[in-house]
């Protein structure tokens, strides 16, 4: 018991899902799964830069 609130409340989600219309940037998608967002690899390398003297 007490499954039915999470049922209903899940099928809503589905539904509100299924039906809205969402206007996908496709374009910015396609950077973030390959990787074209250069900004944030470059404030990586420079952290590692930093850490890079007190390896030794």
């Amino acid at each position: 018991m007490g499954r039915g609130r999470a049922k209903a409340k899940q099928t809503k989600v589905a539904r509100d899902l299924k039906y809205r219309t969402h206007e996908t940037d496709f374009g910015a998608l396609a950077r973030e799964l390959h990787g074209g967002d250069d900004d944030v690899r470059d404030d990586v390398s420079s952290d590692d830069d930093d850490w890079s003297d007190r390896r030794e």
